[in-house]
């Protein structure tokens, strides 16, 4: 199986040599993909550079910083372009281990479609969380999956593997979000296109160099979204239901 990791960065100096080479560690014949938008840091030199030494490492320069989801959609569209079978996606901060990626591709082999690194499944853990930020994560999780009948436990995690197959039946230029809402609203996606899925259980850990990306408003971004998307699901549902005969 041809296999595209695509790592979005925006100054990630500091953490790229690391996780390029812990990729290349896990999934010897994997091709990364470094989308970067456009860091002041210097980070896609750095990326190009170790590229030279590590091999199968392309950097994609983006003149601005266009945000997550519009780094993974066109990631996901250049390695179909480019005949991959697989893509996978991850944060280039290290909270995603490299290590986890061989267990994340698996279910693919196995006729799975999406295979999503899951917090909230048996065996999947988040060391240090505070409890506030646990009921948030858990919370957003439980509303979306209620809303639009996901059937999973961690819509919003962003270290998943998605088959060629399943990419190609997404229309990716449809995909508007950002952040969590960008998890999501593939989830959704990938689920009305017939995909099998499943969870597979991780260890989330918080970045230690660098700072986060993720905001208020992307958060807000995600739950306005998600309850945008299950009153249209709930619109559907009602208008496809069949009306009763009259006598």
């Amino acid at each position: 199986m041809d296999v595209l990791v695509v790592l979005p960065t925006f100054n990630e100096s500091e953490n790229i040599d690391r996780v390029l080479r812990r990729i290349r560690g896990a999934l010897g014949d994997a091709t990364i993909l470094v989308v970067d938008d456009g860091s002041p840091d210097g980070t896609a030199d750095i990326a190009e550079t170790i590229g030279k030494e590590l091999g199968n490492i392309e950097v994609m320069r983006r003149h601005e910083k266009s945000g997550l989801g519009s780094a993974y959609r066109a990631g996901f569209r250049w390695g179909l372009d480019r005949g991959f079978d697989a893509c996978i996606e991850m944060d280039a901060d290290l909270s995603h281990e490299p290590e986890a990626l061989p267990e994340l591709v698996a279910p693919l082999s196995e006729g799975h479609d999406l295979a999503i690194g899951s917090r909230y499944v048996p065996g999947g853990s988040i060391p240090n969380w505070a409890w506030h930020r646990r009921l948030l994560s858990r919370g957003g999780n439980v509303y979306a999956s209620t809303l639009l009948g996901l059937g999973v436990a961690d819509s919003t995690s962003g270290f998943r593997a998605y088959s060629a197959s399943i990419l190609d039946r997404i229309d990716l230029e449809d995909i508007k979000a950002e952040g969590y809402g960008f998890q999501i609203e593939m989830t959704y996606e990938a689920k009305r296109a017939g995909a099998a899925v499943v969870e597979v259980p991780i260890r989330f850990v918080d970045r230690v160099d660098g700072e986060s990306k993720m905001s208020m408003s992307i958060v807000v971004e995600a739950l306005g979204l998600v309850t945008w998307w299950g009153l249209q699901r709930a619109v559907a549902s009602l208008r496809s239901r069949p009306r009763p005969a009259h006598t």
